[in-house]
């Protein structure tokens, strides 16, 4: 799905709750990814790792200027002969810190091993995020989750292409915070706003 796609599913979704959806978790998301690089991690289970949404929130990452939206993916079981950045291992789910988000991607069920360090990475003061189809162990565990279940509007890979693409936009926030200090820019220094 190219960004014309994602920008027409928008305007499909745009009368449907859906589209505030994820685009709210997609704040989330944003506000809770760490400053730097390396401290989003995002795992999937182990038939179904998230690597086309990580490839996705990395470029977005590089996008909007965001160091911290890049992630590290976690694998399951990565080649041994895989590229570094492809080689994070499960372990590394076991060194989540205070400071540090975990992003858990699971279009079925977690398994229990997953669930066991989601659970400790939560308590040692990882963010916890999930996206899934309706997981009420996952969901109590994490502080902010989209379930997309299966009769959501949208399929879950078209889920996570929204959620990635409307992580790279800057917050309402932040936009009105920059409008006002342009018009209070403008009024300083007596050039006439529009």
């Amino acid at each position: 799905m190219d960004a014309d796609q994602v920008a027409a599913l928008r305007v499909m979704l745009e009368p449907s709750a859906w589209l505030r959806q994820t685009r709210s978790f997609a704040r989330a998301l944003r506000g809770a990814a760490p400053r730097t690089p390396g401290g989003l991690l995002i795992v999937g289970t182990p038939d179904e790792e998230p690597w086309h949404l990580a490839a996705h929130l990395d470029q977005e990452s590089e996008l909007a200027g965001l160091p911290g939206l890049a992630p590290t993916l976690v694998r399951w079981s990565p080649p041994p002969d895989a590229p570094p950045h492809l080689r994070v291992g499960l372990a590394r789910l076991e060194a989540a810190r205070r400071g540090e988000t975990l992003f858990v991607v699971s279009p079925e069920a977690a398994p229990v091993p997953l669930l066991e360090r989601v659970h400790d990475a939560r308590r040692t003061g990882a963010t916890i995020l999930a996206m899934d189809q309706g997981d009420p162990e996952l969901d109590d565990m994490a502080h902010e989750y989209l379930t997309v279940a299966a009769d959501a509007p949208v399929s879950f890979d078209a889920a996570q292409h929204l959620v990635s693409a409307a992580a790279g936009e800057p917050s309402e926030t932040k936009v009105s915070l920059r409008g006002r200090l342009a018009r209070l820019l403008d009024a300083v220094s007596g050039t006439p706003g529009g």
